[in-house]
């Protein structure tokens, strides 16, 4: 991979500038990288805190994976439906969907792998019947596939939008309007590149990815200083409710990455559920609603804010 140092990277840390290119791997594991000299300036080795100056060429080699032997795990999960076909689970707010660098047990697949003796090979070895992911600490409901017929089909529809997918989110503020539309230009951050972001004209180059976004909300109760709020997606964009509601000057309670630093609850971790889905179940042709209720700690924090 390689990039060039823009004006506004001048004087950036190399090892910053390289995890802000959204790479895939940890600031630790660049540290090592740059250390090792897979990660050089002008083709010339540098140090992990190197000065960047505007035009610099930082190529960045980043060494093939070791295999991964995923293994099973005796787990607990949620399980809301499941047939031959399908599951459909309530992921557990902390755990990681699937294994990734810094998360190769406890995730969901590793728990998957104990519970069905099959899943879908579309995902791959890491994503067993994935068909679509949940961010670590948003927690709800989850599709799951056992067989490939059902795992394309799934993906088919979230493709042409037909599954209606609703979330809960506790925000910040109290957020005027009863019910809205946040619909946007979506893509990478311009110099961040590990997030996600409201793209406008000034953003966009002849280079840049840019898709659509579509977020409706509604109301569902208000307090002193937050705001509950029902979300419907009409797309599915990376991190797109959290990043919308940030761009809505309401972000999401926990969300350091997007949102405020502090909160009144001392949590990390973004409040965002996602409640129910509505779909067409591939093989029976019948139609499948279900509901995840509401995490432990949320239901909490909004009962102690009901009684404020």
């Amino acid at each position: 991979m390689e990039f060039v140092a823009a004006e506004g990277d001048k004087d950036k840390r190399l090892d910053h500038f390289v995890f802000e290119q959204g790479v895939g791997i940890s600031r630790t594991q660049i540290q090592k990288l740059i250390k090792e000299e897979k990660i050089l300036v002008n083709a010339k080795k540098a140090k992990v805190a190197h000065p960047l100056r505007v035009g610099d060429q930082i190529t960045v080699e980043i060494p093939p994976p070791a295999s991964i032997d995923v293994k099973p795990e005796e787990i607990p999960f949620g399980i809301l439906y499941e047939d031959e076909d399908l599951l459909v689970v309530n992921k557990p707010r902390g755990m990681v969907t699937h294994p990734a660098v810094g998360h190769y047990t406890g995730t969901l697949v590793n728990a998957l792998l104990a519970h069905c003796k099959d899943l879908s090979g579309i995902g791959g070895e890491l994503k067993p019947g994935i068909v679509h992911r949940l961010d670590k600490d948003t927690s709800g409901i989850m599709l799951v596939a056992k067989n490939d017929f059902t795992h394309q089909a799934l993906a088919d529809d979230l493709k042409e939008r037909t599954m209606e997918k609703k979330y809960i989110a506790l925000v910040h503020g109290r957020v005027p309007q009863e019910e809205g539309i946040i619909e946007t230009k979506y893509g990478r951050h311009p110099t961040q590149r590990q997030k996600m972001a409201v793209l406008t004209d000034k953003h966009i180059k002849e280079s840049t990815v840019v898709r659509d976004a579509i977020t409706h909300y509604r109301v569902l109760e208000r307090f002193n200083e937050y705001t509950l709020l029902e979300l419907l997606l009409k797309t599915g964009r990376t991190h797109q409710i959290r990043v919308h509601l940030a761009h809505l000057g309401h972000p999401v309670v926990g969300d350091f990455v997007y949102g405020r630093k502090k909160n009144d609850f001392k949590i990390e971790g973004q409040l965002l559920h996602s409640a129910s889905i509505k779909f067409i179940h591939p093989r029976t042709g019948k139609e499948l609603a279900l509901e995840a209720p509401l995490p432990e700690l949320m239901a909490g924090i909004i009962k102690k804010l009901e009684k404020a």
